[in-house]
């Protein structure tokens, strides 16, 4: 491939457009499904795209003893992280073939990039309340980051101790999905709930909580720089799921019969997510670190050695 294809991949179909517009619509389902529990109606389809529409065309404020040049390029690196780990998965679930030797590896730091340019652009803001929501980010990742790697040793132990997305894809078409397996539901209990805290979803939105600290990190952030994280955000909603189905129930089939059922596996974890953030208060920073370095940590633990024992 030349450089146009390399750039048409990233910036329009898997990447950037595509990834983008996918999380949009991720969002407002989330946003449609939690109006339904709470009797409400809900915003049409389309109100996630204009309100980043809108955000583009307000103005962007420069908080006034922040660090510039920090605190715009953040930004920046967390749209850039998303958008590429997004179009590797998206890529090698289309052509197996095309996967690289630690690709999953890659994808996995990829996915660290927007939590920590939000965590470096809170900081960076010089506002306290954005620099608290930094601190509980920070917090937040050092407790999900163990169980969730330790959960991801589970689907590369059966499927032939693979690093590569296309290797793990190849070998569940011809040996089932991980998922059906014990060490692979909960493995996939693991991610699940360490997903749910790498979305800042409730119950684990300490970091920006807006009725506590109004919205932590993303209290300065304002016009086209609070778009684009919001953008940021949207991508890593599509692309977790993305990365969840290729792990667990083996990638995304591009075929009229599998496309559906990859389309109803992708809304069922949204569901799951959805059913969790509605259900649960929010905790505290504390609370979260107990709770991830105990429960999930323990299970991916079990779940690597019953893996081990091909179960």
């Amino acid at each position: 491939m030349n450089r146009l294809d390399y750039l048409f991949l990233f910036l329009v179909y898997p990447g950037f457009l595509f990834s983008g517009a996918m999380g949009l619509l991720a969002g407002w389902f989330d946003r449609k499904v939690t109006a339904r529990l709470q009797w409400r109606v809900g915003p049409p389809w389309y109100q996630n795209f204009a309100d980043i529409a809108k955000l583009f065309l307000k103005e962007t404020l420069i908080p006034e003893g922040a660090s510039i040049t920090v605190f715009f390029a953040m930004p920046l690196f967390a749209i850039a992280g998303a958008t590429l780990a997004s179009t590797i998965i998206m890529v090698i679930n289309q052509a197996p073939g095309a996967t690289f030797m630690g690709d999953l590896i890659v994808v996995v730091y990829l996915m660290i990039i927007p939590a920590l340019a939000l965590m470096l652009g809170g900081f960076a803001s010089g506002n306290p309340l954005a620099s608290l929501g930094g601190s509980r980010e920070m917090k937040l990742m050092l407790s999900y980051e163990l169980p969730f790697l330790l959960a991801l040793v589970v689907p590369i132990t059966k499927c032939g101790y693979s690093i590569q997305l296309g290797g793990i894809i190849t070998h569940q078409a011809s040996h089932g999905p991980v998922f059906f397996s014990i060490s692979g539901a909960l493995s996939f209990v693991v991610m699940l709930l360490c997903m749910q805290a790498k979305l800042g979803f409730v119950p684990f939105d300490m970091p920006e909580a807006e009725t506590e600290i109004v919205s932590g990190m993303y209290i300065e952030y304002s016009g086209r720089a609070l778009a684009m994280l919001k953008i940021a955000k949207a991508i890593l909603a599509f692309a977790l799921p993305v990365l969840l189905i290729t792990l667990y129930f083996g990638g995304i089939k591009f075929t009229a019969g599998g496309i559906l059922r990859s389309i109803a596996e992708y809304l069922c974890i949204l569901l799951l997510m959805i059913v969790i953030k509605n259900t649960n208060p929010r905790v505290r920073i504390d609370q979260a670190v107990r709770f991830f370095w105990r429960i999930p940590t323990v299970l991916a633990i079990l779940a690597v050695l019953l893996a081990y024992l091909g179960l």
